[in-house]
């Protein structure tokens, strides 16, 4: 630890080279369940889960339901355990994609810069407003009042100088909460926070971090440049930055898929088959959701592998058609797994991913959706 880190000269430069933006993050209080209880009346004030109730996950959950720990991804087993009283619903992805594109509308009469991540959220890129407000802070306001009238639904929105900054301010005061955070406030704003909850900082790489005594922003903003380079590799350089407040990451739209997958690093190397084919099925249920989410097929199955040795192979399949659901998905990634097994040195990570996209999204094509999955995001 260096308690005298200060940014390089590379960084100061490039943060001062960097104009402001103004920017705004929206997203959809508890969309989901929020969409089912809007359009049946007797779900409304009580605890909803979207998705399967018999050897399912949640989907999503009402805030509600939320008060009883209940959260998505959870085994719905254990969602009902926790809340007795819990609702399941089956997801209406159809519906889910209707609301999105009536929000999206809202959007693009503000900008052409969005950013969708997803159906229920979204990057908007204000600095130069359509309607020549001119202040950030109104143009949220009116866009949640807007969302609100037209949909019947609420949303929060974060709204500073980067995308970083407004990801994490539109979470501060959820559900139905605008957070407004000026460039005077941004490095010490980030100070307050868990590393936990920044971009890029999965709960792995969040457990590395607490073992170096790294838990807050104000925490890695102590470390060195060096330092965070050393223990981080490539990342070192990007978590420097984020400690300060800089993001130079823009609003990017109508950037196409080309692939949607996941990939999960384990605390410990695996050789187990049985081990391994269940850390494969709870990587397929979070991309499944991502490319339902998304309204999203595809014909190729790509399983990556890195063993011990830090050695990648991957393997890959091609279907005739789209695959059909997340059972086809999980069984074409076992299939190419089991090729590989058994195993004479440890796996350390698995990857699983979607191409060969023969259908787009409803809305805009998006960025690639290539992530690094470390599960509890």
């Amino acid at each position: 630890m260096n308690d005298d880190a200060s940014p390089s000269q590379a960084t100061q430069n490039q943060a001062a080279a960097a104009p402001l933006r103004k920017i705004i993050h929206v997203d959809m209080d508890a969309f989901y369940a929020s969409v089912e209880q809007r359009d049946n009346p007797e779900l409304r004030g009580k605890p909803v889960a979207v998705g399967g109730q018999v050897r399912g996950v949640v989907t999503a959950a009402s805030y509600e339901a939320r008060r009883f720990g209940v959260r998505s991804a959870m085994p719905s087993v254990t969602a009902k355990r926790r809340c007795p009283e819990l609702i399941f619903v089956k997801p209406r992805f159809d519906a889910y994609r209707a609301v999105s594109q009536q929000i999206r509308a809202i959007f693009l009469d503000y900008t052409p810069l969005v950013e969708p991540l997803s159906l229920d959220e979204a990057y908007l890129d204000v600095t130069e407003d359509l309607k020549g407000i001119g202040i950030a802070t109104l143009i949220a306001q009116e866009i949640r009042a807007r969302i609100r009238a037209e949909t019947g639904l609420t949303a929060s929105a974060g709204v500073s100088y980067n995308k970083f900054i407004a990801k994490l301010a539109s979470d501060q005061n959820k559900p139905d909460g605008l957070c407004v955070i000026p460039p005077s406030r941004g490095e010490a704003f980030v100070a307050t926070l868990p590393v936990s909850r920044f971009h890029g900082v999965g709960p792995k790489t969040a457990e590395k971090m607490a073992r170096l005594g790294i838990q807050t922003g104000a925490d890695l903003r102590a470390q060195s440049l060096a330092f965070l380079q050393h223990n981080f590799g490539s990342s070192g350089d990007y978590y420097f930055n984020l400690a300060r407040g800089i993001c130079h990451r823009q609003v990017r739209p109508d950037r196409p898929y080309k692939s949607i997958g996941a990939e999960d690093t384990f605390l410990e190397d695996l050789t187990d088959g049985d081990a391994l084919i269940a850390e494969l099925d709870r990587i397929s249920q979070t991309v499944w959701r991502r490319i339902e989410d998304k309204g999203i097929k595809g014909r190729t199955v790509t399983l990556k592998v890195k063993f011990r040795d830090f050695q990648i192979i991957t393997r890959a399949k091609s279907l005739e058609r789209n695959v059909a659901d997340r059972a086809e998905f999980l069984e074409t990634g076992v299939a190419l797994l089991r090729t590989l097994l058994p195993v004479a040195k440890g796996i350390r990570l698995l990857g699983l991913t979607l191409s060969n996209l023969t259908e787009s999204p409803d809305r805009d094509e998006l960025e690639p959706a290539e992530l690094e999955l470390e599960l509890p995001l």
